[in-house]
């Protein structure tokens, strides 16, 4: 089974702790399959500067295939961010560089290539909306992180991504739970085969058209947690590799029932939701994304900072 992370990457600078540490949505879903046992790979745009160099050279240390990934003249995204007793803090950042003005586009070979992987993951951070059709029919699931903000749940932006999505994460630790259900029921009813929504403490909920399951979070003491990034990525991947090992796939199996053609099956994503709990508990200890920091570079003194009011 083989995992693909299209999209975003970006160097997370804990101004706090004085380092920088690689990351992104795209690369984080690709950096854990990988730790989960999968074959997994990273396919973006990298800025030529110290920081691009560094961010391929963490991802290949993790085992996670970059060798198709493409360098481009410009700077190199980066994200200034705290911790307060655990929590990341977000403070700004610089619009992603290159890797989000100057996105792949998938054709030809590149095209090919994405198809040949199992699932293939995106998010909202990775401009890649457009090349989501291109998939279609091709072979691979896909999964799209719509994070938290509210410019990615309006009618227009779900119609561009949920006809072409397998299952759709959305953070909805600011929802309570009718409000969560009434998000995945409309988020399914705009072309998503599964909706999954974290909501951190409280727990997850999926949800397809036709079963919706609800499971715990694991517990653990604040006091232990290093810091939460990742955790809902982290989650996402324990959830779809689970899925992935009972036979989930983009071209459904004859089946008895309409429901379990389209369905994963109620048992299996009850399980999956548990095994992603399980993953972003792990997470809880992890300092960054996964390691491998590095003392922090200053700013550069021409980039354009500004406020970050979403969570990535």
């Amino acid at each position: 089974m083989r995992v693909l992370g299209f999209g975003d990457n970006i160097v997370d600078r804990f101004v706090d702790r004085g380092i920088d540490y690689p990351g992104g949505n795209s690369v984080n879903v690709a950096v854990y399959a990988r730790r989960l046992g999968l074959e997994a790979a990273y396919l973006g745009v990298f800025g030529d500067d110290d920081l691009g160099g560094f961010l391929r050279e963490a991802i290949a240390a993790q085992g996670v295939a970059v060798d198709r990934c493409v360098v481009k003249e410009g700077e190199s995204g980066v994200s200034t961010l705290r911790v307060d007793d655990g929590d990341r803090i977000f403070l700004g950042w610089n619009g992603g560089g290159v890797t989000v003005s100057e996105p792949l586009v998938l054709e030809g070979d590149l095209l090919d290539y994405v198809s040949s992987f199992d699932l293939v993951h995106s998010s909202v951070y990775s401009r890649s909306e457009s090349e989501l059709p291109k998939l279609a029919g091709r072979g691979p699931l896909v999964s799209f992180d719509l994070s938290s903000e509210e410019e990615f749940r309006t009618p227009s932006y779900l119609d561009r991504v949920c006809p072409h999505a397998d299952l759709v994460l959305l953070s909805c630790s600011h929802l309570d739970e009718s409000a969560t259900r009434a998000l995945l029921a409309e988020v399914v009813r705009r072309g998503a085969r599964m909706a999954l929504a974290t909501r951190g403490v409280d727990g997850a909920i999926a949800h397809d058209g036709h079963v919706t399951v609800a499971a715990p979070a694991r517990a653990v003491e604040h006091e232990q947690v290093v810091d939460t990034m990742g955790c809902g990525d982290a989650f996402l991947a324990g959830f779809a590799v689970s899925l992935l090992r009972v036979g989930w796939s983009a071209v459904a199996a004859p089946a008895v029932s309409p429901a379990s053609a389209v369905s994963p099956g109620e048992d299996a994503i009850e399980r999956a939701l548990h095994d992603g709990a399980a993953a972003a508990y792990e997470q809880c200890f992890v300092e960054g994304a996964f390691g491998h920091g590095r003392a922090a570079e200053r700013p550069p003194v021409a980039s354009m900072w500004r406020a970050a009011e979403h969570e990535r």
